[in-house]
């Protein structure tokens, strides 16, 4: 199952359906990108097995760089995406897609900081599960406490995410 209203923050237990749902989505968006060099990525809670999660795909796209950015744009509209521009998040491009969404593409350059974070902490949770179900309970607790503010809700977790980033090291 895939969607949430705007602005609302639920989570939902852990689907196994996400992983193949991502890999078709990949597929549609490497097709539609054939011949540029892009890699495409699963991030975010959904991207981690036995962790509830709000139920919507998260993906990036890295690129060699935004000089094409009205290129992929265009096709991304072409999948059913919604552009939401350069300004809603850092250093990246955003684009929606549903209604409930359902799906969101993160657009970043090579070597994006926040690219390289997102692919740490989640690689983080699907090594280390006791973490995993730390963070799980995290969001548990931040969810009923901001269940119509996803800003909010985001904003919290972000001290525990980048306490785990830092200590990643000594994690391994």
């Amino acid at each position: 199952m895939l969607g949430l209203p705007d602005n609302k923050v639920l989570l939902v237990n852990y689907d196994k359906e996400w992983e193949l749902l991502f890999n078709q989505e990949k597929q549609k968006i490497l097709e539609v990108f054939e011949g540029h060099n892009i890699q495409v990525h699963h991030i975010g809670s959904t991207a981690v097995k036995n962790l509830k999660s709000k139920p919507i795909l998260d993906i990036a796209i890295e690129v060699d760089s935004f000089q094409n950015i009205n290129y992929y744009i265009h096709y991304l509209q072409k999948l059913n995406y919604t552009s939401k521009g350069s300004n809603i998040l850092p250093d990246r491009y955003y684009f929606l897609k549903g209604n409930p969404r359902t799906h969101q593409i993160h657009l970043y350059e090579k070597n994006n900081h926040f690219l390289n974070q997102q692919i740490k902490f989640r690689d983080i949770l699907r090594k280390h599960p006791n973490l995993r179900d730390e963070y799980e309970s995290l969001k548990i607790k931040l969810a009923n406490a901001n269940k119509n503010d996803k800003h909010n809700y985001t904003d919290l977790k972000t001290e525990y995410i980048n306490r785990i980033l830092k200590s990643y090291d000594s994690l391994k």
